[in-house]
């Protein structure tokens, strides 16, 4: 048997998952490591631990199928984006990792978009600048850590630190390069206006490639610490959500991924780049040559849920809270839930965003609070849902959803009644590096391109159809919560 190898560098773990030539999830292993938080706010890693994780990984699930060097056919990389790894000329890391959920450099993004201005920015980019993404990174430590700024030779991402170590090659795919906020979205390549006004060297980057383009291949060091064949390909990959919606087939125009998480996630394909002009929705290159897509985050979707049960019904469990839920009426009795409980990304990208039970009586109890905070959610990725629509993607046919609240059969129903389409549950569990492994697939030839490696891979599960009355109803009560942020929005901040 023949496998294609994907590997996730998470925030939490790093994973290996072995895919068959059939296209279906062999076996995985996953290594955990810890989150260093320095400071308030900070969030930082020392790239050693994903090394040391891959091994790990990457032994344990190939010998759970007896799997030998020689049965690695590709390697596929996928991970945490915008996260900063320094390197100096000998290759060696200069600083801990600054990770995506990062917030130290908010006043380089102002810098950012004082020189460029936010119109040029999101025209170049697609994107504002938001202190989590690489560049703003990069300006915090010329500010505050000018003699490792100094030595700086390369700058990569998390998951091109282990390309890195796997081949000796410094590369990146785009779709990951996307969330740099260096990258020209129209051109897929460094933009030279963008590093010009940063003053972040082009040197100090590295080539950019499509998803499935081989990168370079395990070199001998690597193969003897990790048990693969040397010279075994490896591709290019995708950042950790567009290897997501690889892993879901949402590779197409048309059908759009939403990862009902901690946080929630709406990630749409396009033949084209397409842009919201003030920046509200990221706009990267696809893991798909010749794609692009556009995507909406939500920083508290089942966080919700979590939070909810987790601070007041802590002896529930949440198909406990479904069962209140269910026995409450559309609207939860004119209660309102915001679920800005850690500020907000999208729509409103606002850090001083809160989350809000408005309309309250003596007649609520846990059954409609818990349906209010299904319903804010789900009004909530409405929003992203919209904003889609106004930046020219009217023909959504399907949402494939997948994560935790996706097992819900009250929230996906009640899902599919707020968006008015039809949901489809995936049987990924995972995730972004089955979406690697693909990848790897096509670069190896196996298939002749993505979208075949997904007719082979992606498993669909049940679908839920809107109800068209319901839909109506939940149209006039989005209306409503719809109002409530502005609203409140200067008491919040």
């Amino acid at each position: 048997m023949a496998y294609f190898l994907g590997f996730d560098v998470s925030t939490t773990a790093t994973k290996a998952v072995l895919v068959d030539e059939g296209g279906r999830v062999a076996s995985t292993a996953s290594s955990a490591y810890d989150l260093s938080v320095p400071k308030p706010l900070w969030a930082e890693q020392d790239p050693e631990l994903w090394w040391r994780a891959a091994r790990e990984s990457v032994r344990a699930a190939m010998e759970k199928v007896g799997a030998g060097a020689a049965s690695i056919r590709s390697i596929g990389l996928t991970g945490q984006m915008h996260g900063l790894v320094m390197l100096d000329k000998a290759g060696r890391v200069l600083r801990p990792a600054i990770l995506w959920n990062d917030q130290r450099s908010a006043a380089e993004c102002a810098e950012i978009r004082d020189v460029l201005g936010l119109e040029r920015l999101v025209r170049l980019t697609g994107n504002d600048a938001f202190p989590g993404f690489t560049a703003p990174k990069a300006l915090w430590v010329r500010r505050h850590e000018p003699e490792i700024y100094a030595r700086v030779e390369h700058v990569l991402l998390p998951k091109d630190y282990l390309r890195y170590r796997l081949t000796g090659e410094f590369a990146t795919d785009r779709a990951g390069a996307g969330g740099t906020l260096l990258l020209d979205l129209r051109s897929r390549d460094w933009s030279t206006d963008v590093l010009g006004a940063t003053g972040i060297p082009l040197a100090w980057l590295p080539p950019t490639h499509e998803g499935p383009e081989i990168t370079g291949v395990v070199s001998q060091a690597a193969a003897e610490a990790l048990g693969l064949a040397p010279g075994t390909p490896v591709v290019a990959g995708g950042g950790d959500q567009a290897a997501e919606a690889v892993g879901i087939g949402a590779v197409e125009p048309g059908v759009v991924s939403m990862v009902l998480g901690t946080s929630g996630v709406v990630f749409a394909s396009s033949s084209t780049p397409l842009v919201e002009a003030r920046g509200s929705l990221h706009a990267f290159p696809h893991a798909v040559p010749d794609r692009w897509h556009v995507m909406g985050v939500m920083l508290s979707a089942a966080g919700s849920l979590g939070w909810f049960r987790d601070r007041f019904a802590p002896e529930s469990s949440f198909a406990e809270l479904d069962a209140a839920a269910a026995e409450v009426d559309i609207g939860a009795e004119g209660l309102v839930f915001l679920p800005y409980l850690s500020g907000e990304r999208t729509p409103h990208a606002d850090p001083d965003a809160r989350g809000a039970f408005l309309g309250l009586t003596l007649a609520h109890g846990r059954g409609h609070l818990a349906r209010a905070v299904l319903e804010g959610v789900a009004f909530g990725l409405a929003d992203n849902l919209a904003l889609m629509r106004r930046v020219g993607l009217d023909d959504i046919s399907e949402v494939r959803v997948s994560g935790g609240g996706s097992r819900s059969d009250l929230w996906m129903g009640l899902l599919a009644d707020v968006l008015g389409v039809r949901l489809v549950r995936t049987a990924a569990s995972e995730g972004a590096a089955f979406g690697a492994a693909l990848l790897a697939g096509v670069g190896a030839g196996h298939w002749a391109d993505v979208p075949s490696a997904c007719v082979d891979g992606v498993q669909l599960r049940e679908a839920i159809v809107p109800d068209e009355a319901r839909h109506r109803r939940y149209a006039e009560l989005h209306g409503r919560f719809q109002k409530a942020y502005p609203a409140l929005r200067d008491l919040m901040a």
